[in-house]
């Protein structure tokens, strides 16, 4: 199969939906399909163009059989939405140029958010008459007006109008969990047009590692029992919820929290007046891809953060990731989202409510007392990850849908 993978992120962006995207396209191409990808030039998460793609405004590539087709986009380190409109904006226009140079596709997968991306992809494929395949990883405008984010009533119609023409045009909507079915078809989507298809993480590269590894001897963490968030920082999470819950823990010389996230946020989180008098709390910037396995092995805890506000069914990829790592996670996320859900049916870890920081203490504080207990999370978390979360049955789900959708 000849498959266009059409997404904003890629490789080397280094969290979020680059590094699924990346593991699809490269997976498929090792199954013997050609695979190009057309996407943004790099800036994810710091909001700039990484420094060797400045001043392009297209730019193809090659990596390990992928052709990657990129194009520029008009980004900001600090969005306002007028800038995040200018932003999908720009993509959707110069993007449209790199989706018709190359062959012709048999098939379409195309990512969102943003959602603005399937006008083009709805034209590229009645022009090439193939399928076109919906990935959602969010759903638009809901997820936007519940954190906040969106507020104007004539945008949010607009963003509305948007939704209702993806699920229209689509030929199938892949759905990452299964709560967002009975969203879609609320609004009218056909049960038959949707297929769940989970997240993956690749249980090859992320597996249990000894904890004592060059990641805790790098950053001091040898004697440490270590409470790790890594990650995007934004509007979504609550890393004020852990600062205050090392606030609550700092009498424990031997509990430490590593911060992992891009170096501007970092730098907000670093003048909050408590970060200054804590011991306990080292904030680090995100590290390379090929480092990830040792520093998720290096943790006692994986954290998975959300604000209460988080619409119920965002599913955080960090998830999937921490349960393959072996690690016990714990989700401070609202009790009746998808997260919480991914969490508790994988008996991989402890959900609390969001914002609590005296429950994320009791919590972290609890399997620091019991770690046969947080064992038995990590072991039962790995075992799930294997069964649920495998990055080669995910291919195998993916070119099944791909081939019935072409043969349909």
């Amino acid at each position: 199969m000849r498959i266009l993978i059409y997404s904003y992120n890629y490789h080397p962006e280094p969290i979020g939906i680059a590094p699924l995207m990346t593991e699809l396209a490269e997976g498929l191409v090792e199954r013997g399909h050609s695979v190009r990808v057309v996407t943004g030039m790099p800036n994810y998460p710091q909001r700039r163009i990484y420094p060797e793609y400045r001043g392009k405004l297209y730019l193809t590539e090659k990596r390990n059989g992928v052709i990657i087709q990129r194009s520029y986009v008009w980004i900001r380190p600090k969005p306002s939405f007028a800038d995040r409109v200018l932003l999908d904006s720009s993509f959707v226009t110069t993007s449209l140029v790199q989706a018709f140079t190359g062959w012709r596709p048999d098939v379409i997968l195309l990512t969102v958010p943003p959602l603005p991306v399937s006008v083009p992809a709805a034209l590229l494929g009645w022009i090439y008459r193939c399928p076109v395949v919906l990935n959602l990883q969010d759903i638009l405008p809901e997820a936007a007006v519940h954190t906040g984010l969106l507020r104007n009533k004539a945008l949010i119609g607009v963003f509305a109008a948007l939704e209702k023409f993806a699920y229209r045009t689509a030929t199938k909507i892949s759905v990452i969990a299964d709560s967002f079915v009975d969203n879609l078809v609320a609004k009218g989507v056909p049960p038959s047009k949707i297929e769940t298809i989970p997240n993956w993480v690749n249980i090859n590269f992320i597996q249990p590692l000894p904890k004592n590894n060059p990641f805790r001897t790098a950053h001091q963490l040898t004697d440490k029992f270590v409470v790790l968030y890594s990650g995007n920082i934004a509007l979504t999470q609550s890393l004020e919820t852990v600062v205050e819950a090392a606030d609550c823990l700092r009498d424990i010389p031997d509990i430490t929290f590593v911060i992992v996230g891009e170096e501007q946020a970092l730098e907000q989180l670093r003048q909050q007046a408590r970060i200054g008098r804590l011991g306990n709390i080292k904030l680090l910037p995100l590290q390379p891809r090929e480092q990830l396995p040792q520093m998720l092995a290096a943790a006692d805890i994986g954290l998975v953060m959300q604000k209460h506000n988080v619409i119920s069914f965002n599913m955080p990829s960090k998830i999937q990731l921490i349960l393959a790592s072996g690690r016990p996670i714990v989700a401070s996320v609202p009790q009746y989202g998808t997260a919480a859900a991914a969490v508790l049916s994988s008996g991989g870890g402890i959900v609390v409510p969001p914002e609590d920081p005296s429950a994320l203490a009791d919590a972290i504080l609890n399997l620091y007392k019991n770690p046969h207990k947080a064992e038995i999370f990590g072991k039962k978390g790995r075992e799930y990850a294997e069964k649920k979360y495998a990055l080669q049955e995910a291919l195998n789900r993916y070119e099944e849908m791909f081939a019935a959708v072409i043969e349909a």
